[in-house]
């Protein structure tokens, strides 16, 4: 996964659902992320010394990878970290 995301950009979608016992809206928030091109021994170690495993991607935007590997994020570091924080706070603000 992260070799075919070197090098690349790739979009990052996280779809939101709000529900009460009377109505119920739902959102999404998108973002980008710019990768830089990675060397084999960098996801070598990515992948020894941490765990990519469970994360959507095959990457933390928050772990090693993150700080060494992204360019650049057009959009909400949060989204891509799993839960658009910001655009969430705004809906239930709306909710």
């Amino acid at each position: 996964m992260l070799s075919e995301l070197s090098g690349k950009m790739h979009e990052v979608f996280t779809a939101v659902c709000l529900k009460s016992a009377n109505k119920q809206t739902t959102f999404y928030d998108v973002s980008k992320v710019y990768f830089k091109k990675l060397k084999a021994d960098e996801i070598e170690y990515y992948l020894t010394n941490f765990s990519p495993y469970d994360k959507a991607g095959g990457y933390g935007v928050q772990d090693w990878i993150g700080y060494i590997g992204i360019d650049k994020i057009e959009g909400s570091f949060y989204n891509v970290m799993g839960l658009p924080v910001k655009k969430l706070f705004e809906e239930l603000i709306k909710f």
